[in-house]
């Protein structure tokens, strides 16, 4: 296939990230030699553009941080300071996109992975296309790590009126974390 014919079917599929396997599935090949080929020969004519090992995104794709946050560690979330600030919650955006993840704690780049225990990935929904913790959610993963010691407690700044509290009750409830429902306790949310 040639590389006009390539962009042409991956625009017909909407695809805006690329990989081996995705590509693999497009050329209907498992050669790796043939897949690692095309995509240097789409990667030097600026066709992708690489944002993690082995991971690219086509360069005139319109995709935002969030889902490029979502593509590079699958599983994950948009949560924490990133999500609170998203819903206006937190008073400034952080400088790192920060998610949650079951896979271990990495840095890349600027985007920040946490790793929560399976038994907590949930609460979160898509957006657009990217996957993001609901307020209620967003706030609890973070309370969650600061009883962990791994964020601040100090939330004092914070504009906590979108957060339902009913919701905020029932997911604390399902976290069974001793130092966390101390926290909560203590914050009176």
């Amino acid at each position: 296939m040639s590389t006009l014919q390539l962009i042409k079917r991956l625009r017909e599929l909407n695809i805006k990230f690329i990989d081996p396997t995705i590509l693999a599935s497009i050329l209907g090949t498992g050669n790796k030699n043939s897949i690692y080929k095309t995509i240097n020969r789409l990667f030097k004519n600026g066709v992708i553009r690489k944002i993690y090992k082995g991971k690219f995104v086509l360069e005139d794709s319109d995709v935002n941080d969030f889902e490029i946050a979502n593509y590079i560690v699958n599983p994950s979330y948009i949560s924490l300071e990133s999500a609170l600030s998203f819903y206006g919650i937190l008073p400034q955006f952080p400088y790192s996109i920060t998610s949650i993840t079951v896979d271990r704690s990495k840095n890349i780049d600027k985007y920040e992975y946490t790793t929560i225990s399976k038994k907590l990935f949930w609460g979160y929904q898509k957006n657009k296309n990217f996957l993001i913790a609901t307020p209620e959610k967003a706030l609890a993963d973070y309370l969650y790590l600061a009883s962990k010691k791994l964020r601040t407690q100090d939330i004092s700044e914070w504009d906590l009126s979108v957060i339902n509290k009913d919701n905020f009750k029932e997911i604390c409830s399902k976290i069974t974390f001793e130092p966390f429902k101390k926290l909560i306790k203590k914050l009176k949310i």
